[in-house]
This record gives structure tokens, C-alpha cells and sequence, in this order.
């Protein structure tokens, strides 16, 4: 059933919660995000906060690339909700009225991880499941933490995040040296 199908037959919107720290946002993310709009009527992206972490950018600039990535997949703006959320993932999707928390997987060692957190929060939360969604051959390699470190020593990141982010990486730099 589509999403226009669910709001005009006064269904409830079936909602997804998609969290991490998008630290920055990756291509990838943009991969997993791309899918979980495919799936859902209603996307919440979950920002990690936690006070012990210090992230290259601050929540509200994080916020904002999501927003610029979320536009440039031509998403309607209304079907994507960006929160932060520094307690268990299982209450953020509660708030969220989420039915299921979207993880994204490139390899085994994330199905590992994965697994085991999906196997926690299912034994906390069983009315939420957890949805896995493989990355694309073309992102599989990315990660938010190499592309921080390419940035910092210097590196092209353009084929590893979209291009506003890019710009924000080289910003940063530039305003470091």
C-alpha cells in the first residue's frame, strides 16, 4: 500500500526510525535512507547525542545536511523528521511511533553487531522489530569514521558524500590550518 494509499484511507502512517550519529552524512546513509523511504510513508532520523562523544559537527549542522541530502533525493520534506535522542534507540523509536528501527549493513561483521543489538532492543521493545537493509555494491566501503579521517589529513571525500558535505569537510579543514 502506498503512502498516499495509507493517508487517505485514514490508516495510521507506518513510520521508520533511522539512527546514528551521520557524522558526518555519507553516501551510504544516503543509500540506507533512500530504501527506508522506499518502505515507509514516514521516516524519523534518529541523532545520536551523547555527551562523552565530540563530534566534527555540531547536531544542528548535522541536521542540516540531512535536510540538504533529504532535498536532493527529491523526498517531500514532510515524510522526514530529524530528532536527537540521548537514551536507548527501543525510546526513541517509541516516541517516534515507529514500527521498526532501519539498520544498514555492508558486511558480515555488521550483521554481527547488528544482530546483537537487534536481538537487545527486540527483548526490550518486541513490538518494534528491526529492519536491515543492505548497502548498495557502490557504498558498502564507506564509513563515517574513514571519511572523517580522509577529510582531516587532506583527502577527496566527493565520491564518498554528497557534495554539500563535501563542501562543509572542506570548510572545516580549511578553517583548522
Amino acid at each position: 500500500m502506498t503512502s498516499t494509499t495509507r493517508a487517505t484511507s485514514g490508516e495510521t502512517p507506518r513510520t521508520l526510525l533511522y539512527s546514528g550519529s551521520f557524522d558526518p552524512v555519507t553516501n551510504g546513509h544516503v543509500d540506507v535512507i533512500a530504501q527506508a523511504l522506499d518502505l515507509a510513508d514516514r521516516l524519523v532520523i534518529g541523532i545520536g547525542v551523547h555527551p562523552g562523544k565530540k563530534p566534527m559537527f555540531t547536531f544542528e549542522e548535522r541536521v542540516e545536511m540531512i535536510r540538504e541530502t533529504v532535498a536532493a533525493l527529491g523526498v517531500d520534506q514532510a515524510r522526514v523528521e530529524v530528532v536527537a535522542f540521548d537514551d536507548l534507540v527501543v525510546e526513541a523509536a517509541r516516541r517516534a511511533g515507529a514500527v521498526a528501527i532501519v539498520r544498514g549493513l555492508r558486511d558480515g561483521t555488521d550483521l554481527d553487531y547488528e544482530m546483537q543489538m537487534a536481538g537487545m532492543n527486540g527483548a526490550m521493545a518486541p513490538e518494534i522489530r528491526t529492519l536491515f537493509l543492505p548497502a548498495s555494491p557502490g557504498v558498502r566501503h564507506i564509513t563515517a569514521t574513514l571519511v572523517r579521517q580522509i577529510a582531516v589529513m587532506g583527502g577527496a571525500v566527493g565520491s564518498f558524500v554528497p557534495a554539500a558535505v563535501a563542501e562543509r569537510l572542506a570548510a572545516r579543514r580549511a578553517a583548522r590550518t
